[in-house]
Parts: structure tokens; sequence; C-alpha cells
């Protein structure tokens, strides 16, 4: 079967995105470079894409860099004259993400703060407030990474997160993967925030058996 949601994806794909040389350049440096092959697929690149160009961001975050395959895609999503902050803890990833942004051509509308996402975040204070955010970075921080993208967002803040599903497991309640024990952190929060409308969609494809949480602040 996931041989099956990985031919579907190619397909949709295919169909739909076409070829891109900066984004396939960029997962084949990442490759060399030694990363761990974990970016969002490229339908759900697309996806966040219009996602954040139905938000009309011109304000994007994300938390988790990696090697910029995302953050290509967001920028590329940005408003005129737009810009994205994206964090990432790993000095040599956020190296290579700096090269695969430079060579993807957006790297002026990117600034990289290299770090610990919670300490970059207490940092931020008195910036302009974000249209969309995107979280995928640790899961045993994601509930604190939606409350710090609630403070430095506005009402109607697009947030989204990734790896919410985990091919089931967060419905157990006694595990000890410190992931899954942050992903259901994660949807306690959610439920229990007044200021937040959101729900969860369960993907399959390239990535397996996933998914993402969408929200919005109110």
């Amino acid at each position: 079967m996931a041989a099956s949601w990985h031919a579907v994806d190619d397909y949709i794909a295919g169909k739909l995105l076409g070829d891109d040389a900066a984004l396939a350049a960029a997962l084949a440096n990442n490759k060399a470079q030694g990363l761990p092959p974990i970016d969002v697929s490229a339908t759900q690149g697309k996806m966040l894409s219009l996602l954040a160009q139905v938000a009309g961001a011109r304000r994007i975050l994300e938390v988790g860099t990696l090697g910029g395959y995302s953050t290509i895609w967001l920028a590329r999503a940005l408003a005129e004259g737009g810009e994205l902050v994206t964090l990432e803890i790993d000095r040599k990833h956020a190296g290579v993400a700096r090269e695969n942004l430079e060579r993807a051509g957006v790297s002026d509308k990117v600034d990289i703060r290299v770090g610990p996402a919670k300490d970059s975040l207490a940092a931020m204070t008195g910036e302009a407030p974000f249209d969309f955010v995107f979280i995928d970075a640790d899961k045993q921080g994601n509930a604190h990474y939606v409350a710090e993208a609630i403070r430095l967002g506005r009402s109607g803040t697009v947030i989204v997160v990734d790896n919410v599903v985990r091919e089931g497991g967060v419905l157990e309640a006694d595990s000890h993967d410190e992931r899954i024990v942050g992903t259901r952190a994660l949807f306690d929060m959610l439920a229990a925030d007044e200021r937040l409308d959101a729900t969860a969609v369960q993907t399959v494809g390239a990535k397996k058996w996933d998914g993402f949480v969408l929200a919005r602040v109110r």
C-alpha cells in the first residue's frame, strides 16, 4: 500500500507541479551534505505555498528550517515586499539552507536565525505580526511553538503544524515516545485554547501516514 501512496504522489506531482530545478537541487544538496530526508513532499510543499498565498502572507514564520526545502516553497509564496523568518537549531543545516536559498533566488527574502527555537522565539519582541506560521521542528515543543505563534501573530494568522498523526501513534496515550507525547500535548492545547479555530487532516503519500494541523487565530 505504501508503494501505491508514493506512486499517487508522483502522479499528482507530474500532472500539477512539473519539474523544478531549484527544488531538486536543494534536495540533492541536502542528501550530499548528510541531512536527514525528512523534508515535506513536493505536493505538501505546494500545498503550503498555496495556503500562504490564500492568506496573503507578507510575513511568514517557519519553525524548523532543515535544508530550506519548505522554506523555498514558502518564500516563493510571499506577497510583494514580504519576509520569511525561519528558525534552525543546527548551524550546519542552516548553512546548507543558505546555499539552497541562494541557488533558488530567494535568499534576499529569508532571515535564518540559528539557535534553539524557544530562545529565538522568546527574543522576538516588537516585530510586525506574522500572517502565516509553519511549524516542523522537534515535536516535544509543538504546543509551545503554537502558543508563541499566537503571540507573534494577529487575528487571522494561519498556523500549520506538520507530523501530527505519526502513523497513528497519536492514539497511544501510554506512549513513552517524546514525539508522540508532544503531539498529544499539542492536541490538548488546541482543544483548550479559545484563541484558535483548528482541525487536523490525515495524509498518506511519499511521507507515509501522517498529517497536518491547520489553525487560525481568532
